[in-house]
């Protein structure tokens, strides 16, 4: 199934027009025509199965003709992440893990942070890419960069935890893990948190983990805390 995507219709829409730039690309480049079938998500759990009436390049339109909701998760994950120095690296994390199964990711400033600029336009088109590319229904939400003291002040629903390599007493991920929690979880830059950091994130709740016996990247450390909550959650 190929997923197209807007977030401008409901399930009380009957028909509407993609945007030019969209439109060029579904009747120039895919070469759609009038009558064909489209899949389309608002990014809200929705999928709506649409026919073209309409095949302009400049504004496709078309009609809805069914639709269908993807319940909820029964638990949301939550990873603040650091940004990387290498903008790609993040950009893999955030495409892996929309492709995994993420429903909110938060850039935190800490003390070792290389990059403190975040380009949150070009990450919400890697993510919205991602989702598309993977048939989700769902589109993460993607935060504004804050600084890890100002994140620590927001009081989060369910299990709190920060990742770090100090040698200090950790739990093991897959121990403190239940089907079902909501997940906060901490992520930090390359050169780690800081001791203050990681006392600070002690201080308000958070519980120290481990992600296993090797020192892992910044984006491989979010990628595998993806996978781990995705993975004990499986039905």
């Amino acid at each position: 199934m190929q997923l197209f995507y807007t977030p401008n219709i409901d399930e009380t829409t009957e028909t509407f027009s993609f945007d030019k730039v969209e439109s060029k690309h579904i009747i120039k480049v895919l070469r759609k025509k009038d009558t064909d079938i489209l899949f389309v998500t608002n990014g809200s759990g929705y999928l709506f199965e649409t026919e073209i009436t309409l095949a302009s390049d400049s504004k496709c339109t078309v009609k809805i003709l069914s639709f269908e909701k993807k319940p909820k998760s029964k638990y949301h994950l939550h990873l603040a992440v650091a940004p990387t120095k290498m903008n790609d690296r993040y950009e893999l994390f955030l495409e892996k893990a929309t492709e995994i199964g993420i429903h909110e990711i938060t850039p935190i400033i800490c003390d070792r942070s290389e990059r403190k600029v975040i380009n949150n336009e070009r990450f919400d088109k890697i993510i919205l890419s991602a989702m598309k590319q993977s048939n989700e229904l769902y589109l993460p939400k993607l935060n504004e960069a804050v600084s890890l003291k100002d994140f620590l002040k927001r009081k989060n629903d369910g299990l709190q935890l920060i990742a770090h390599c100090e040698e200090t007493d950790k739990k093991t991920l897959k121990s403190v893990l239940n089907a079902n929690d909501n997940v906060t979880m901490l992520i930090g830059p390359e050169g780690d948190f800081s001791e203050k950091e990681i006392a600070m994130a002690i201080d308000n709740a958070y519980i120290p983990v481990s992600l296993g016996n090797t020192r892992l990247r910044t984006e491989t450390a979010a990628i595998v805390a993806c996978h781990s909550v995705a993975f004990i959650n499986e039905d």
